[in-house]
């Protein structure tokens, strides 16, 4: 039951420090002197939009066939083994083609057994009717899906945080989807953009005969004459090999333009395949659209470029982000999209705050009654874990949703039961006839095992809920985990901290209690 100076200074610098915290959230104007830190409200407390976005996996399919098809036919070329009709079937997820006679058969079978799968077991070769296939495994693809929703969702992410929202939290539904709540953003429409881009940048040489498909080519859209040119299906350097990206002024034109910048790589690739085609025409392709499609002058060995293409300074800002954030896996699509009003923001903030502070009067009155100064010290602390619960949140900058502040109320009648438990053990001593300083002593003492032991279970299941939980499961959770931990401060220090000082000025024959 002694506290000494330094002991008081802590437990009190602590409750000081929590003050401070605090006032940033019911300011207006920061103080410059000040670390700013404030909790960020969440979609069903601030308004804003909710997006659920579907990833279109016979897409990413069909981009894996393509892809396929690609290192089929070069693995054939690399082993001198000819082919005949290559085909492609979306309907079946299946690649076939005649080898050029009988002899080359099993060797061209082994050859296509001998290609990388993406993941394990992601296809099956076989020879029918005298044809080589190759068929994709739904399962393989599944697991190739699972992959995509958590590379697009690190995407989204780069993307969204690129253009300054708040605190989005983006999560994944199901084997396909992604929700995306985006605080205070109360139109959209640029994100929406932005995420419905798939961003695959491509370069990739014209067709001979441009205005004629070929075999090995596809006819895409040239955004720069507005016209199809055919252009081959063989990707001869990709944007993943992409490590920077800029929207500049070009210095010829005087309109925007967007720089890259390649790694090795893809550099090395790049000066490639100019050094080997000057006089050709070299296609930019963004999402199967043909942005421009110069001719090849001089090599280019610097593994840099610029793109123009009638960019205004939004547009070229924009696609330089979508370029640094990286190209999703699949399109994505919006599904669903809501959007919650500041009203209906502020009518829950009113309703929380009304609903947390009924319930903390309540349980004031309450403690002032049954145990008398005791209770009104219980009631300090319990103010106090108030204050530093949301200190914590705002020194973490936390977002708080509806459940975050069920999760405070929920606290603050757990932090009750302990100083509840408490006051009762310190009853049951001084009925046994201990002297009031004793009676203190035990109470404190053999309370704080159990206080302990029931904080400790709440606070590891809860800390399940967090890290296997999402959305407001979280929220809930993370409440209530920083809530325990000011729990056991305010009650196995300052409450009795605050009864230690009165008892050393007061000398009671008897206690309250």
């Amino acid at each position: 039951m002694y506290y000494s100076r330094l002991r008081l200074l802590g437990v009190a610098g602590i409750c000081l420090i929590g003050v401070l915290l605090c006032l940033p959230n019911f300011m207006r104007s920061p103080a410059p002197s000040l670390p700013w830190r404030q909790i960020h409200l969440g979609l069903d407390l601030r308004g804003g939009s909710y997006l659920l976005l579907q990833l279109d996996l016979k897409s990413l399919e069909h981009d894996r066939l393509q892809s396929l098809q690609d290192q089929a036919r070069q693995t054939l070329l690399d082993r001198s083994l000819g082919y005949r009709d290559f085909a492609r079937d979306d309907a079946t997820a299946s690649l076939s083609f005649v080898p050029r006679s009988d002899a080359e058969s099993d060797a061209a079978l082994k050859a296509m057994q001998s290609l990388p799968p993406v993941v394990p077991n992601e296809f099956t070769t076989s020879e029918k009717d005298g044809r080589i296939v190759l068929t994709l495994q739904h399962e393989a693809m599944l697991a190739r899906a699972r992959e995509a929703v958590a590379q697009s969702i690190e995407i989204v992410r780069r993307r969204i945080d690129a253009t300054g929202a708040i605190d989005p939290s983006i999560a994944r539904e199901g084997d396909d989807r992604i929700v995306v709540e985006l605080p205070g953003v109360s139109d959209p429409e640029r994100i929406k953009s932005l995420l419905g881009t798939t961003a695959r940048l491509t370069f990739r040489l014209l067709a001979p005969n441009p205005s004629v498909a070929s075999p090995g080519s596809t006819m895409l859209e040239d955004e720069s004459v507005h016209t199809q040119v055919a252009v081959q299906d063989h990707i001869d350097v990709d944007g993943t090999d992409l490590t920077n990206a800029g929207a500049v002024i070009d210095q010829q034109s005087g309109g925007w333009a967007v720089t890259f910048q390649l790694n090795s790589a893809g550099a090395t690739a790049f000066a490639n395949v100019t050094r080997a085609n000057v006089g050709k025409r070299f296609a930019i392709v963004l999402d199967n659209k043909v942005i421009e499609a110069p001719n090849i002058i001089n090599p280019i060995t610097a593994g840099s470029g610029q793109i123009t293409g009638g960019f205004d300074a939004r547009s070229a800002s924009d696609l330089a982000l979508l370029l640094r954030a990286g190209a999703l896996p699949a399109p994505l699509s919006v599904v669903e999209q809501r959007t919650i009003g500041p009203s209906l923001g502020a009518a829950s903030i009113h309703a929380g705050v009304i609903s947390l502070l009924t319930g903390l009067l309540l349980v004031i009155v309450f403690m002032v009654l049954f145990y008398g100064r005791f209770g009104l010290y219980a009631d300090v602390a319990l103010f106090a874990n108030l204050i530093l619960m949301v200190a914590i949140l705002s020194l973490f900058q936390a977002t708080l949703t509806l459940p975050g502040m069920a999760g405070m109320l929920l606290t603050l009648g757990m932090a009750v039961d302990a100083n509840i438990l408490i006051n009762e053990r310190i009853r049951e001593e001084v009925k046994r006839g201990r002297g009031p300083l004793q009676a203190l002593q035990a109470g404190f003492d053999r309370a704080t095992g159990t206080i302990i032991d029931s904080n400790a279970t709440a606070f590891l299941a809860h800390v399940m809920l967090f890290v296997f939980g999402t959305g407001p499961v979280r929220n809930f959770a993370l409440t209530i985990t920083i809530g325990i931990a000011t729990t056991l401060f305010t009650t196995l220090l300052l409450s009795r901290l605050l009864v230690v000082r009165w008892y050393a000025l007061a000398r009671p024959k008897e206690l309250p209690v």
